[in-house]
């Protein structure tokens, strides 16, 4: 019970600071505005295909299709909102360790009862929680659908597609949390973080028809790959463990990171 207080501790910690500064507010502002926008001209063409297959099926008896929200709504806007998180995330984490050397603050979390892991883990959950809070944000877009749409979505397609764009941000402030015990400056731990994210991404762009083995498994590495079927609503568990995987190695990094810091102090 001691480590999950601490580790509560530290995340109160950081959410004091997210909050205290502009970089929730601006997170927060960015992510709510772009799903909103992405949302409205979806929204818009979604209806204008409507109308158009409508019109279609009046001329044409039986020549008509039902279009499908989640398919022609929904599932491009998690899209478009991973490459977001792409760019959001590197805002996130780049203050995480860096602000702590630039003060001096990281010596007193170095003397202070808590363990090295204890200490990455909270910070990395205080970045979660908040990524979190703005996806759930965001959905509040989608959540009115189901009060004035004759034919809602189906709300599994749209659980895990926010469950993929959760655990790839996830992935990435796992990332970049390491990322920011590598330097006392905030501006350089969001550039390394977002090169970093950035060839995350496009390892994904490998995957062809006809790639062979050594490209399969690059594409395979790619962060992208294993989001699609999430945003189709296929909970696969190689993906689940994918990311998750991801997560711990980037977490295991920065312990080691933290940890020899401390060493060398």
């Amino acid at each position: 019970m001691t480590a999950l207080r601490n580790v509560a501790a530290i995340v109160q910690k950081e959410w004091h600071h997210y909050f205290s500064s502009p970089i929730a507010w601006v997170a927060l502002f960015v992510w709510t505005m772009l799903f909103g926008i992405f949302f409205y001209f979806g929204f818009t063409f979604f209806l204008e295909q409507s109308m158009r297959v409508a019109q279609q099926g009046m001329q044409y008896p039986g020549g008509g299709m039902n279009l499908s929200l989640n398919e022609y709504l929904i599932r491009p806007i998690l899209q478009n909102m991973a490459v977001v998180a792409l760019f959001i995330a590197p805002m996130l984490t780049m203050r995480l360790f860096a602000e702590e050397k630039r003060q001096g603050t990281i010596e007193l979390l170095a003397t202070s009862p808590v363990t090295d892991l204890q200490v990455v883990l909270g910070k990395f959950f205080a970045a979660s929680g908040l990524y979190l809070l703005m996806i759930l944000a965001g959905l509040v877009n989608v959540a009115l659908i189901w009060l004035y749409a004759d034919n809602p979505p189906e709300w599994r397609p749209v659980a895990a597609g926010a469950l993929g764009l959760f655990l790839l941000g996830a992935s990435f402030l796992a990332m970049g949390t390491f990322v920011s015990t590598l330097t006392r400056n905030q501006i350089v731990a969001g550039i390394l973080s977002f090169c970093l994210f950035l060839g995350m991404w496009t390892l994904g762009w490998a995957d062809s028809p006809t790639a062979g083995p050594v490209m399969q498994v690059v594409a395979y590495l790619g962060v992208t790959s294993h989001l699609e079927d999430l945003a189709k609503g296929v909970v696969d568990l190689k993906d689940i463990v994918f990311y998750l995987s991801v997560i711990v190695f980037g977490l295991f990094l920065a312990h080691q990171s933290v940890e020899s810091q401390r060493w060398r102090a």
